[in-house]
């Protein structure tokens, strides 16, 4: 896969390279991130990359000509059917689910904003898709892209070694993870659930998806209403609702 990076701050990225999934990834070939600086790309003697908004109010807005530059570019290199994906608090907020479709594209550009964004005109005429992270705001889109970018080389094929790390993650399910535990067993009489000691795996496995069935009922009962449930499941969720309303009572 190949992932161009538009940003004003390259260097942010210096770090990510490093990382041991991305570095094994490009390491293998299976992936190849390039940065592109818009200063470089515009015709402004400073290499001016932000103006004033027409009709005033705070801040600065990236303009349009770098960044149009900079993604002409790059497509002349990689073809116009080059997935344009711009980081935004305005964009859908970023799933599992999205992650997954990004992933079948061989080459995507991702655009990093700063100030108060780019121009209006680069959305409407460039952008195939604009991508939040969360409803909040960061001084830009570097952060947002570097979580885009472990998101998307977690997925790819041979990088965690373990399938099963990846299969029984958060959300990969439509359900949030089962609670794990490590050594010590026994922690100032805080113990180990006695089934995850005993090596029996279908037990194992059961007990962890009503564990991971009860924690999304509890954390995040609204992942429940998006999932057809089966039988089995239901019947585990009110196993682990019957088990909960019970502590519950007795911590009283």
């Amino acid at each position: 896969m190949l992932i161009e990076i538009i940003s004003i701050l390259p260097e942010m990225f210096e770090t990510i390279k490093n990382f041991r999934n991305i570095k094994r990834a490009t390491k293998k070939k299976l992936l190849k991130i390039r940065f592109w600086n818009p200063r470089n790309y515009t015709k402004n003697k400073n290499k001016k990359i932000d103006d004033y908004l027409y009709g005033g109010g705070g801040g600065m807005l990236m303009m349009y000509e770098p960044i149009i530059n900079t993604i002409k570019i790059i497509k002349k290199k990689t073809g116009k059917n080059t997935k344009v994906i711009y980081l935004s608090p305005k964009g859908k907020l970023l799933k599992h689910k999205k992650i997954c479709k990004i992933i079948k594209y061989k080459k995507i550009i991702i655009i990093c904003g700063r100030y108060k964004g780019i121009d209006e005109r680069i959305i409407e005429t460039e952008i195939d898709e604009e991508i939040s992270i969360g409803d909040y705001i960061l001084s830009g889109g570097e952060i947002p892209a570097m979580v885009l970018i472990d998101c998307i080389t977690r997925l790819i094929p041979n990088i965690i070694k373990q399938k099963s790390s990846i299969t029984n993650d958060s959300f990969y399910r439509g359900i949030l993870d089962a609670p794990h535990y490590t050594r010590p067993s026994n922690l100032q009489g805080n113990k180990v659930p006695s089934v995850l000691l005993k090596g029996n795996h279908t037990k194992i496995n059961k007990w962890r998806l009503k564990q991971a069935l009860g924690h999304t009922w509890i954390k995040r009962p609204d992942l429940l209403k998006k999932i057809k449930l089966t039988f089995e499941q239901k019947k585990l969720i009110s196993e682990f609702k019957k088990e909960y309303n019970s502590r519950t009572k007795n911590n009283e």
